[in-house]
């Protein structure tokens, strides 16, 4: 057997164990994991600083570099989003539905682990801990694959939290790390049918499209974020414009964030002087059509189609002037990744056409993009941002990382 199959064995039988782990028992590795890395914090500082470094040797963004550091207060909020997963409610053996059968079979749906997740992802080492503790307390096994630049962090999370389930009797195999970053690895772990359950990538468009055309194992895709703010004829301007401050430069490097502003021409003249001014506190670059360059002047740049099209996750925006909602709709179901939409609007009839006519996991009315969070829905933690239609749309917290199953309890019936 390679490597990689005996970890994936190792794996299967940890979910085994898992899924009969009680809640009490759950949640008491959580705590001991909680502990341990509040415990080691100097340790996952050294190993992050040696990551730091050769991000920044290698000429990374300052954006990504920002995603990948790590401080006292980030490795306490972690720690602490652990404590919140303890505390929110198990999934598993929840009944979702009970019926009786003609023949008076009664017939029970109960949620139940997916098994293996396999998650592979990029440079950030909070996943590591999040991916972990989700799986752990939904009855999964979780089989991580994290990127080359956060190497040193995510060997020193894995194996503080390995010790930590070993510490109150749980198989370290229920968190597994791959430490060889090579590709050709991670497209073997791509294919471990036997032994993953199910397979999602967290990082940028060419990893997701990587996993999606190389994996066997089957793929629940999560979001790449070409996220839009429509400022709509009725909208209040002061608010939209302190919107797209918050949509767009909140934090640049988010899936969450917007990457195209869109205004209706009526409002364009008023309001994009008011969105500059708010977005030039942050020193956020506009790349504009030409409508807006020529209000705007030559303090934007002209924005290409490539442009509309790009998920920056930097302090860059696509500004382009629309003539009416059913452009903008347009515009949007040309260029969306489907993850987060919002419009402006005091029109709740133009709210609600939007809503209808937009494809996407979460649509927003008079409020941020930034919202799509596991955290900020109330689901604690989460695994992703699903982009996909099937299974799980949306935050991915702890009841879309279950299946279910249907437990049968008759009388001696047999079928005729």
């Amino acid at each position: 057997m390679s490597n990689l199959t005996l970890l994936g064995s190792a794996a299967k039988e940890a979910a085994a164990f898992l899924a009969t782990a009680d809640t009490e028992s759950k949640n008491h590795a959580l705590e001991a994991i909680h502990a341990a890395l509040l415990t080691h914090k100097s340790e996952i500082l050294a190993a992050n600083a040696q990551d730091v470094e050769n991000a920044c040797a290698k000429g990374m963004a300052p954006s990504m570099i920002d995603r990948l550091a790590l401080t006292d207060a980030r490795i306490e909020a972690i720690a602490a989003a652990v404590l919140k997963v303890a505390a929110l409610p198990d999934p598993i053996g929840e009944e979702l539905s009970r019926s009786t059968m003609y023949n008076g079979i009664e017939i029970r749906k109960v949620r139940v682990p997916l098994g293996v997740i396999g998650i592979i992802y990029e440079a950030r080492p909070n996943v590591t801990v999040d991916a972990a503790v989700l799986c752990l307390k939904s009855g999964n096994a979780a089989f991580l694959r994290g990127g080359s630049e956060t190497i040193h962090s995510n060997i020193a999370l894995e194996g503080i939290m390995r010790e930590a389930l070993a510490s109150v009797g749980f198989p370290k195999a229920c968190i597994t790390l791959l430490h060889d970053t090579d590709r050709a690895v991670a497209r073997e772990m791509m294919c471990l049918r036997d032994y993953i359950d199910v397979l999602i990538p967290r990082g940028g468009a060419g990893l997701i499209r990587s996993v999606v055309e190389n994996a066997s194992v089957p793929v629940i895709e999560t979001g790449v974020g070409n996220c839009h703010v429509y400022v709509d004829a009725s909208a209040d301007l002061e608010m939209a414009a302190n919107i797209i401050l918050n949509a767009k430069a909140q934090r640049v490097s988010v899936c969450n964030a917007a990457e195209t502003l869109l205004v209706h021409r009526d409002v364009a003249e008023a309001f994009l002087p008011m969105a500059k001014a708010a977005l030039d506190t942050k020193h956020v670059e506009l790349r504009c059509c030409p409508a807006a360059k020529a209000i705007l002047g030559e303090a934007v740049k002209a924005a290409t189609e490539e442009d509309y099209a790009t998920e920056f996750l930097d302090y860059i925006l696509a500004v382009r002037v629309v003539d009416d909602l059913d452009a903008a709709i347009a515009h949007i179901r040309r260029y969306s990744t489907h993850h987060s939409e919002a419009i402006i609007t005091r029109d709740m009839a133009a709210a609600e056409r939007f809503c209808n006519a937009i494809d996407a996991a979460a649509l927003y009315i008079n409020a941020s993009t930034r919202f799509t969070d596991g955290e900020e829905f109330g689901f604690g933690a989460e695994i992703g941002i699903s982009t996909q239609k099937t299974h799980a749309r949306g935050p991915m917290g702890l009841r879309e990382l279950c299946s279910y199953k249907y437990i049968l309890r008759g009388d001696g019936q047999v079928r005729g």
